[in-house]
């Protein structure tokens, strides 16, 4: 039963793969009957489930109804989908995202649980470290704004250099990952070199300081709810 559930799950989940927009497009009709054949399955599930629980613990636990809302909501979705198609109409499928639903809320994903439950306990302890790091970012875009809007740059592209507020904040933000490294401040070193100090300040402050920070907070808040987590709320 377990191994049954996981497949139908898996394969629910890899509809994604095969819908429009899709990376290998099949025809409608075969991946709504397949969407069909996982909801059945999940529906039969959680029907056996109930036959074997107690009435009042059934309907008091959260995860059957997240089961059974989301059945609905994609069989919905999946009506008015076809329904648009039939006219020509162009819609998106609004239901996909109700899908890992199905392998957090099954009772056999207790692990899984668990670490949704550790994580969802963790943001709201790294909410500060998040906001310090938003407040750096958007100072530091505020003076790239200041120190480079006036002047006129532009890049190889021959596109305007950090003259739009958040056009910077984005760009900044990349280079937090580095992946726009050095592209990103070679306008500015070819206008003076002493520019480099900005970017510089920029990468050991943001990448360096608070992306350890960040991670630090993460890990340990992580460890700290998985290891205190009672062996009764992965049920």
């Amino acid at each position: 039963m377990r191994t049954a559930t996981y497949f139908f799950i898996f394969l629910n989940l890899s509809l994604a793969l095969f819908e429009e927009p899709a990376v290998y497009p099949l025809p409608f009709l075969a991946t709504s009957v397949l969407e069909v054949l996982c909801l059945l399955v999940f529906l039969g599930r959680l029907t056996h489930f109930a036959k074997v629980t107690l009435h009042n613990v059934f309907w008091k636990d959260t995860k059957n109804i997240c089961i059974m809302v989301a059945i609905l909501l994609s069989l919905t979705d999946l009506a008015i989908y076809g329904v648009l198609r039939l006219y020509d109409v162009r819609s998106i499928r609004w239901s996909r995202i109700v899908r890992p639903i199905f392998l957090i809320n099954f009772a056999e994903s207790r692990q899984i649980r668990r670490a949704f439950r550790s994580i969802r306990n963790t943001l709201p302890e790294i909410t500060y470290v998040f906001l310090l790091f938003m407040f750096s970012l958007l100072m530091f875009s505020l003076m790239a704004l200041k120190l480079f809007g006036e002047r006129n740059l532009q890049t190889a592209e021959g596109l305007p250099y950090f003259r739009n507020y958040l056009e910077i904040v984005f760009d900044l933000y990349v280079l937090v990952t580095t992946a726009n490294s050095p592209d990103v401040m070679m306008p500015a070193f070819d206008f003076s070199s002493w520019y480099t100090l900005f970017f510089i300040a920029f990468v050991i402050i943001n990448t360096y300081i608070f992306m350890s920070l960040f991670l630090a907070v993460v890990y340990n808040n992580y460890k700290k709810h998985l290891k205190v987590m009672p062996g009764g709320a992965c049920n």
